[in-house]
C-alpha cells in the first residue's frame, strides 16, 4: 500500500461513529487530516485525542462548505457524514421524515460531485462515499435510507463516467459497510428497533448478521482505497464485510440484512 504520509484526507463526518475510526486509522498512516463536522464539542474532543487533526465546524449540505473543502486541495475526500435513519415502518413516517437521507446523505454526495466536475479540481483527487449495505439488501422500518444510500453508489458511477467523459482525472468510489455495526450511535439506535420488528431478541438479531464488519474494518478498507488507485476494471462500489473487502459483483452472496433467518 502507498504510504499515506502528509496525504491530505478530508473525512466529512469524522467526529463520530465510523467516522471517527476512519480518522483514527488515516492519523495511524501519518495522513494530513482535516475532519468536517457540525458538533462543536465533538470536534474539540476529537483534537484532543489527535492532536494533529484539523477541525472544520461546517454543514455538509451547504455548497460553501464544499468550497472550503476542496480549497484544502485534498488528495481524498471521505463522505461519511450521513443523518441517523427513522426507525418506523414506512406508513407511519410522514414525507419529511422518510426523505431525511435523501436531503443530508444524498445532498451531501450530489453538492461534492457537482463542485468536483465542474470547477477545477486537480486530477487524481479520489472522492469516496461511505453507503450502506441497506442500499443493497434493504432496510423496511428505515423510510428512505436504503433509496438514498443506493443513490450514493449511482451518483459514484454517474460521476465517474462524467469525469472520463471530460477527461478530469478524477476517481469516485464508494464503500458500503455490509452490516449494521455497533459503537457508531447508529447501530445502538437501530439494532434494538430490528430486534423488535423481527421479534427476536437483540442478540439473536446481531447473530443473524452473517459476514459482519467492524469500524475498524471500514476505516482500515478507507486507508486501502486512499493508498491506492483503484483500476477502472474493479468499478466503482467496493463491499466491505468480515470477509474483506470485494467489489459488488463478486460479492452477490448473503440474505438482505433485515430479514430473519
Amino acid at each position: 500500500m502507498e504510504n499515506l504520509t502528509g496525504k491530505k484526507v478530508v473525512v466529512i463526518g469524522g467526529n463520530r461513529g465510523t467516522g471517527h475510526a476512519i480518522v483514527a486509522a488515516l492519523v495511524q498512516e501519518s495522513a494530513d487530516v482535516l475532519v468536517v463536522g457540525r458538533n462543536p464539542q465533538s470536534l474539540a474532543d476529537l483534537v484532543s485525542a489527535f492532536p494533529t487533526v484539523r477541525t472544520l465546524n461546517a454543514d455538509t449540505t451547504d455548497r460553501a462548505t464544499i468550497e472550503l473543502v476542496f480549497q484544502e486541495s485534498p488528495d481524498v475526500v471521505v463522505l461519511a457524514a450521513g443523518a441517523v435513519p427513522p426507525t418506523q415502518p414506512v406508513y407511519e413516517l410522514d414525507w419529511d421524515t422518510f426523505s431525511t437521507n435523501w436531503t443530508t446523505d444524498v445532498k451531501a454526495s450530489f453538492l461534492i460531485t457537482q463542485y468536483a466536475l465542474t470547477t477545477p479540481v486537480k486530477p487524481e483527487t479520489m472522492i469516496l462515499f461511505i453507503s450502506s449495505g441497506a442500499g443493497i439488501g434493504g432496510s423496511p422500518i428505515s423510510g428512505g435510507y436504503a433509496g438514498a444510500k443506493r443513490m450514493q453508489m449511482f451518483l459514484a458511477n454517474y460521476a465517474q463516467l462524467a469525469s472520463n467523459r471530460l477527461a478530469l482525472g478524477l476517481r469516485f468510489l464508494t464503500l458500503v459497510p455490509w452490516r449494521l455495526m455497533k459503537g457508531t450511535g447508529t447501530g445502538e439506535l437501530v439494532i434494538p428497533k430490528y430486534a423488535d420488528f423481527l421479534g427476536i431478541s437483540e442478540a439473536e438479531f446481531v447473530a443473524s448478521m452473517t459476514l459482519a464488519q467492524t469500524k475498524e474494518e471500514v476505516a482500515q478498507a478507507v486507508v486501502a482505497l486512499s493508498g491506492k488507485w483503484p483500476e477502472a476494471a474493479e468499478g466503482n462500489v467496493f463491499i466491505v464485510s468480515g470477509d474483506g473487502v470485494a467489489t459488488e459483483s463478486s460479492l452477490q452472496k448473503g440474505m438482505p440484512f433485515w430479514v430473519k433467518r
